[in-house]
Protein backbone atom coordinates (compact mmCIF):
# COMPACT_ATOMS: atom_id res chain seq x y z
CA UNK A 1 0.00 0.00 0.00
CA UNK A 2 1.26 3.46 -0.90
CA UNK A 3 2.30 5.87 1.86
CA UNK A 4 0.89 9.40 2.11
CA UNK A 5 3.89 10.88 0.30
CA UNK A 6 3.89 8.20 -2.39
CA UNK A 7 0.18 8.90 -2.93
CA UNK A 8 0.88 12.59 -3.46
CA UNK A 9 3.84 11.97 -5.74
CA UNK A 10 2.04 9.37 -7.85
CA UNK A 11 -1.34 11.01 -8.32
CA UNK A 12 -1.14 14.70 -7.38
CA UNK A 13 2.25 15.92 -8.57
CA UNK A 14 2.36 17.51 -11.99
CA UNK A 15 4.49 20.33 -13.39
CA UNK A 16 2.86 23.75 -13.12
CA UNK A 17 3.15 26.66 -15.51
CA UNK A 18 5.72 29.42 -15.31
CA UNK A 19 5.07 31.89 -12.51
CA UNK A 20 3.69 29.22 -10.16
CA UNK A 21 5.55 27.26 -7.49
CA UNK A 22 3.51 24.19 -6.65
CA UNK A 23 3.84 21.20 -4.34
CA UNK A 24 7.22 20.26 -2.94
CA UNK A 25 7.79 23.31 -0.72
CA UNK A 26 6.07 24.36 2.48
CA UNK A 27 3.98 26.91 0.59
CA UNK A 28 2.88 27.44 -2.98
CA UNK A 29 3.78 30.74 -4.63
CA UNK A 30 1.88 32.48 -7.38
CA UNK A 31 1.63 35.97 -8.80
CA UNK A 32 -1.25 37.85 -10.35
CA UNK A 33 -1.54 40.36 -13.17
CA UNK A 34 -0.69 43.92 -11.98
CA UNK A 35 -3.83 45.91 -11.22
CA UNK A 36 -5.97 42.83 -10.55
CA UNK A 37 -7.07 41.35 -7.24
CA UNK A 38 -7.17 37.77 -5.96
CA UNK A 39 -10.54 36.07 -5.79
CA UNK A 40 -10.63 32.97 -3.61
CA UNK A 41 -13.22 30.48 -2.40
CA UNK A 42 -13.29 27.15 -0.58
CA UNK A 43 -15.75 24.29 -0.25
CA UNK A 44 -15.90 21.23 1.97
CA UNK A 45 -17.49 17.99 0.71
CA UNK A 46 -18.34 15.15 3.08
CA UNK A 47 -19.28 11.59 2.17
CA UNK A 48 -22.90 10.95 3.05
CA UNK A 49 -23.67 14.67 3.17
CA UNK A 50 -22.55 16.01 -0.20
CA UNK A 51 -22.07 12.81 -2.18
CA UNK A 52 -23.14 9.18 -2.00
CA UNK A 53 -20.68 6.48 -1.02
CA UNK A 54 -20.98 4.69 -4.37
CA UNK A 55 -20.28 7.80 -6.46
CA UNK A 56 -18.02 7.37 -9.48
CA UNK A 57 -14.63 8.68 -8.25
CA UNK A 58 -13.87 10.39 -11.56
CA UNK A 59 -17.11 12.38 -11.34
CA UNK A 60 -16.34 13.21 -7.69
CA UNK A 61 -12.94 14.59 -8.68
CA UNK A 62 -14.64 16.71 -11.32
CA UNK A 63 -17.33 17.96 -8.98
CA UNK A 64 -14.95 18.74 -6.11
CA UNK A 65 -13.27 21.34 -8.31
CA UNK A 66 -16.36 22.38 -10.27
CA UNK A 67 -18.22 23.67 -7.22
CA UNK A 68 -15.32 26.00 -6.46
CA UNK A 69 -14.81 27.15 -10.03
CA UNK A 70 -18.50 28.05 -10.01
CA UNK A 71 -17.79 30.57 -7.24
CA UNK A 72 -15.03 32.15 -9.33
CA UNK A 73 -17.45 32.28 -12.25
CA UNK A 74 -19.98 34.16 -10.13
CA UNK A 75 -17.36 36.86 -9.53
CA UNK A 76 -16.22 36.97 -13.14
CA UNK A 77 -12.74 35.81 -12.10
CA UNK A 78 -10.17 33.92 -14.17
CA UNK A 79 -8.87 30.77 -12.40
CA UNK A 80 -5.19 30.70 -11.41
CA UNK A 81 -4.71 27.66 -9.18
CA UNK A 82 -6.16 25.51 -6.43
CA UNK A 83 -5.39 23.55 -3.27
CA UNK A 84 -6.79 20.10 -2.46
CA UNK A 85 -7.32 18.59 0.98
CA UNK A 86 -8.12 14.88 0.89
CA UNK A 87 -9.11 12.73 3.87
CA UNK A 88 -9.42 8.99 3.11
CA UNK A 89 -10.28 6.06 5.42
CA UNK A 90 -7.83 3.95 3.41
CA UNK A 91 -5.79 4.23 0.22
CA UNK A 92 -7.41 2.48 -2.73
CA UNK A 93 -5.08 3.35 -5.56
CA UNK A 94 -7.56 2.64 -8.37
CA UNK A 95 -10.10 4.95 -6.70
CA UNK A 96 -7.54 7.70 -6.13
CA UNK A 97 -6.32 7.52 -9.74
CA UNK A 98 -9.83 7.95 -11.12
CA UNK A 99 -10.52 10.80 -8.69
CA UNK A 100 -7.31 12.54 -9.74
CA UNK A 101 -8.10 12.03 -13.43
CA UNK A 102 -11.49 13.71 -13.03
CA UNK A 103 -10.00 16.54 -11.00
CA UNK A 104 -7.13 17.23 -13.39
CA UNK A 105 -9.33 17.03 -16.50
CA UNK A 106 -11.41 19.98 -15.30
CA UNK A 107 -8.38 21.81 -13.89
CA UNK A 108 -6.62 21.58 -17.25
CA UNK A 109 -9.74 22.75 -19.08
CA UNK A 110 -9.78 26.00 -17.09
CA UNK A 111 -6.07 26.54 -16.52
CA UNK A 112 -6.44 26.00 -12.77
CA UNK A 113 -3.23 24.28 -11.67
CA UNK A 114 -3.16 22.17 -8.51
CA UNK A 115 -0.43 23.92 -6.53
CA UNK A 116 -0.65 22.22 -3.14
CA UNK A 117 -2.80 20.69 -0.43
CA UNK A 118 -2.78 17.95 2.15
CA UNK A 119 -3.75 14.30 2.62
CA UNK A 120 -4.66 12.49 5.82
CA UNK A 121 -6.39 9.38 7.12
CA UNK A 122 -10.07 9.99 7.82
CA UNK A 123 -11.67 8.18 10.74
CA UNK A 124 -15.04 8.01 8.99
CA UNK A 125 -15.82 8.53 5.33
CA UNK A 126 -14.14 10.61 2.65
CA UNK A 127 -13.58 14.32 3.26
CA UNK A 128 -12.67 16.73 0.47
CA UNK A 129 -11.67 20.38 0.69
CA UNK A 130 -10.81 22.49 -2.33
CA UNK A 131 -9.68 26.12 -2.33
CA UNK A 132 -9.44 28.03 -5.59
CA UNK A 133 -7.66 31.24 -6.50
CA UNK A 134 -8.48 33.53 -9.39
CA UNK A 135 -7.89 37.08 -10.51
CA UNK A 136 -10.27 39.84 -11.48
CA UNK A 137 -10.24 43.58 -12.04
CA UNK A 138 -11.75 45.10 -8.88
CA UNK A 139 -14.07 47.49 -10.70
CA UNK A 140 -15.44 44.70 -12.90
CA UNK A 141 -15.89 41.98 -10.27
CA UNK A 142 -19.48 40.76 -10.15
CA UNK A 143 -20.88 41.23 -6.65
CA UNK A 144 -24.09 40.45 -4.82
CA UNK A 145 -24.76 44.02 -3.71
CA UNK A 146 -24.94 45.70 -7.12
CA UNK A 147 -28.44 44.87 -8.43
CA UNK A 148 -30.31 47.98 -9.59
CA UNK A 149 -33.98 48.88 -9.84
CA UNK A 150 -35.45 47.81 -13.15
CA UNK A 151 -32.77 45.19 -13.79
CA UNK A 152 -33.72 42.02 -15.63
CA UNK A 153 -33.02 38.80 -13.74
CA UNK A 154 -31.39 36.03 -15.77
CA UNK A 155 -30.32 32.47 -15.09
CA UNK A 156 -27.96 30.29 -17.11
CA UNK A 157 -28.57 26.69 -18.12
CA UNK A 158 -31.56 24.69 -16.95
CA UNK A 159 -32.95 23.99 -13.49
CA UNK A 160 -34.27 21.14 -11.38
CA UNK A 161 -32.45 18.05 -12.65
CA UNK A 162 -29.79 17.73 -9.94
CA UNK A 163 -32.38 17.98 -7.16
CA UNK A 164 -34.58 15.31 -8.71
CA UNK A 165 -31.63 12.94 -9.22
CA UNK A 166 -30.38 13.49 -5.67
CA UNK A 167 -33.79 12.90 -4.12
CA UNK A 168 -34.33 9.73 -6.10
CA UNK A 169 -30.93 8.37 -5.08
CA UNK A 170 -31.67 9.27 -1.45
CA UNK A 171 -35.04 7.51 -1.59
CA UNK A 172 -37.00 10.71 -0.90
CA UNK A 173 -39.10 10.32 -4.05
CA UNK A 174 -39.92 7.17 -6.03
CA UNK A 175 -37.19 5.91 -8.31
CA UNK A 176 -37.83 6.31 -12.03
CA UNK A 177 -34.91 4.66 -13.81
CA UNK A 178 -35.32 6.58 -17.05
CA UNK A 179 -35.66 9.92 -15.29
CA UNK A 180 -32.65 9.20 -13.08
CA UNK A 181 -30.56 8.35 -16.12
CA UNK A 182 -31.61 11.63 -17.74
CA UNK A 183 -30.89 13.81 -14.69
CA UNK A 184 -27.96 12.17 -12.90
CA UNK A 185 -25.26 13.85 -14.97
CA UNK A 186 -26.52 17.24 -13.81
CA UNK A 187 -25.91 16.13 -10.21
CA UNK A 188 -22.54 14.43 -10.64
CA UNK A 189 -20.94 16.33 -13.56
CA UNK A 190 -21.89 20.01 -13.10
CA UNK A 191 -20.51 22.55 -15.57
CA UNK A 192 -19.03 25.67 -13.92
CA UNK A 193 -19.83 28.73 -16.03
CA UNK A 194 -16.32 30.17 -15.90
CA UNK A 195 -16.25 31.64 -19.39
CA UNK A 196 -19.74 33.08 -19.02
CA UNK A 197 -18.81 34.82 -15.78
CA UNK A 198 -15.83 36.50 -17.42
CA UNK A 199 -17.90 37.57 -20.43
CA UNK A 200 -20.56 39.12 -18.17
CA UNK A 201 -18.23 41.44 -16.26
CA UNK A 202 -18.88 44.54 -18.37
CA UNK A 203 -22.62 43.97 -18.77
CA UNK A 204 -24.13 42.46 -15.61
CA UNK A 205 -24.60 44.33 -12.34
CA UNK A 206 -24.81 41.48 -9.81
CA UNK A 207 -24.32 37.72 -9.94
CA UNK A 208 -24.30 34.61 -7.78
CA UNK A 209 -24.17 30.88 -8.40
CA UNK A 210 -27.35 29.06 -7.41
CA UNK A 211 -25.75 26.06 -5.69
CA UNK A 212 -28.13 26.34 -2.72
CA UNK A 213 -31.27 26.93 -4.78
CA UNK A 214 -32.49 29.73 -7.04
CA UNK A 215 -34.76 31.45 -4.52
CA UNK A 216 -32.30 31.32 -1.65
CA UNK A 217 -29.32 32.52 -3.64
CA UNK A 218 -31.24 35.22 -5.52
CA UNK A 219 -32.45 36.29 -2.08
CA UNK A 220 -28.82 36.97 -1.12
CA UNK A 221 -28.51 39.39 -4.06
CA UNK A 222 -31.74 41.14 -3.13
CA UNK A 223 -30.80 41.48 0.54
CA UNK A 224 -27.30 42.74 -0.22
CA UNK A 225 -28.60 45.21 -2.80
CA UNK A 226 -31.57 46.44 -0.74
CA UNK A 227 -34.13 45.64 -3.43
CA UNK A 228 -36.94 43.19 -4.16
CA UNK A 229 -37.90 41.16 -7.21
CA UNK A 230 -40.55 39.18 -9.01
CA UNK A 231 -40.07 35.94 -10.91
CA UNK A 232 -42.37 34.14 -13.33
CA UNK A 233 -42.59 30.38 -13.03
CA UNK A 234 -43.57 30.10 -16.68
CA UNK A 235 -40.22 31.61 -17.69
CA UNK A 236 -38.00 29.31 -15.63
CA UNK A 237 -35.85 27.02 -17.83
CA UNK A 238 -36.57 23.40 -16.95
CA UNK A 239 -34.28 20.51 -17.76
CA UNK A 240 -35.76 18.72 -20.80
CA UNK A 241 -36.36 15.52 -18.81
CA UNK A 242 -38.49 17.48 -16.35
CA UNK A 243 -40.56 19.03 -19.11
CA UNK A 244 -41.41 15.50 -20.24
CA UNK A 245 -42.34 14.64 -16.64
CA UNK A 246 -44.76 17.55 -16.10
CA UNK A 247 -47.82 15.40 -16.65
CA UNK A 248 -46.31 11.93 -16.36
CA UNK A 249 -44.04 11.29 -13.39
CA UNK A 250 -43.47 14.17 -11.01
CA UNK A 251 -46.14 15.79 -8.84
CA UNK A 252 -46.32 19.56 -9.44
CA UNK A 253 -45.13 20.39 -5.91
CA UNK A 254 -42.04 18.17 -6.33
CA UNK A 255 -41.16 19.80 -9.62
CA UNK A 256 -41.71 23.30 -8.19
CA UNK A 257 -39.41 22.59 -5.27
CA UNK A 258 -36.72 21.18 -7.57
CA UNK A 259 -36.75 24.21 -9.86
CA UNK A 260 -37.13 26.99 -7.29
CA UNK A 261 -35.18 25.58 -4.37
CA UNK A 262 -33.17 22.59 -5.58
CA UNK A 263 -29.45 22.79 -4.87
CA UNK A 264 -26.36 21.44 -6.64
CA UNK A 265 -27.18 23.55 -9.69
CA UNK A 266 -23.98 25.61 -10.23
CA UNK A 267 -25.62 27.88 -12.74
CA UNK A 268 -25.35 31.67 -12.58
CA UNK A 269 -28.17 33.99 -11.61
CA UNK A 270 -27.51 37.61 -12.56
CA UNK A 271 -29.10 40.99 -12.94
CA UNK A 272 -28.51 43.44 -15.79
CA UNK A 273 -30.12 46.52 -17.26
CA UNK A 274 -32.76 45.93 -19.97
CA UNK A 275 -30.48 47.79 -22.38
CA UNK A 276 -28.06 44.83 -22.17
CA UNK A 277 -30.52 42.19 -23.39
CA UNK A 278 -29.13 41.98 -26.90
CA UNK A 279 -25.54 41.73 -25.62
CA UNK A 280 -26.38 39.02 -23.10
CA UNK A 281 -28.18 37.02 -25.76
CA UNK A 282 -25.16 37.40 -28.05
CA UNK A 283 -22.80 36.18 -25.30
CA UNK A 284 -25.02 33.20 -24.61
CA UNK A 285 -25.20 32.33 -28.30
CA UNK A 286 -21.43 32.64 -28.74
CA UNK A 287 -20.74 30.36 -25.76
CA UNK A 288 -23.52 27.93 -26.61
CA UNK A 289 -25.12 28.41 -23.18
CA UNK A 290 -28.80 28.95 -22.48
CA UNK A 291 -29.41 32.30 -20.75
CA UNK A 292 -33.02 32.98 -19.79
CA UNK A 293 -34.70 36.14 -18.54
CA UNK A 294 -36.89 35.10 -15.61
CA UNK A 295 -37.90 38.24 -13.71
CA UNK A 296 -37.37 41.85 -12.72
CA UNK A 297 -35.80 43.77 -9.85
CA UNK A 298 -38.09 46.28 -8.17
CA UNK A 299 -38.12 48.57 -5.14
CA UNK A 300 -40.49 46.71 -2.82
CA UNK A 301 -38.62 44.35 -0.46
CA UNK A 302 -39.10 40.63 -0.83
CA UNK A 303 -39.37 38.11 -3.62
CA UNK A 304 -42.66 37.28 -5.33
CA UNK A 305 -43.01 34.32 -7.67
CA UNK A 306 -46.00 34.15 -10.01
CA UNK A 307 -47.27 30.73 -11.03
CA UNK A 308 -48.21 29.67 -14.54
CA UNK A 309 -51.68 31.16 -14.08
CA UNK A 310 -50.27 34.54 -13.03
CA UNK A 311 -51.04 34.17 -9.31
CA UNK A 312 -48.50 34.87 -6.58
CA UNK A 313 -47.32 31.63 -4.96
CA UNK A 314 -48.13 31.93 -1.26
CA UNK A 315 -45.84 29.18 0.07
CA UNK A 316 -42.40 29.14 -1.49
CA UNK A 317 -39.97 26.25 -0.86
CA UNK A 318 -36.81 26.95 1.10
CA UNK A 319 -33.28 26.44 -0.18
CA UNK A 320 -30.49 24.24 1.16
CA UNK A 321 -29.14 24.80 4.67
CA UNK A 322 -26.68 22.37 6.29
CA UNK A 323 -28.09 23.00 9.75
CA UNK A 324 -31.79 23.13 8.95
CA UNK A 325 -33.63 20.25 10.61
Amino acid sequence: MATEFELIKRFFSRPVSAGLLGGGDDCALFGITPGLQVATSTDLLLEGRHFFSDVDPRSLGHKALAVNLSDLAAMGARPLGCLLGLGLPAIEEAWVKQFADGFYALADQHGCALIGGDTTRSLQGITLSVTVFGEVEPTLALRRNAAQLGDDIWVSGVLGAADIACRMLAGEIPLDAALLQATRQALEWPTPRVELGQQLRSYAHAAIDVSDGLLQDLGHILAASGVGAELHEQALPLHPALIDSLEQTLPPEVLRRAVLAGGDVYELCLTAAPAQRAMLEKIAQTLGIALTRIGTVHKEPGLVVYDRAGHAITELPGGFDHFRI
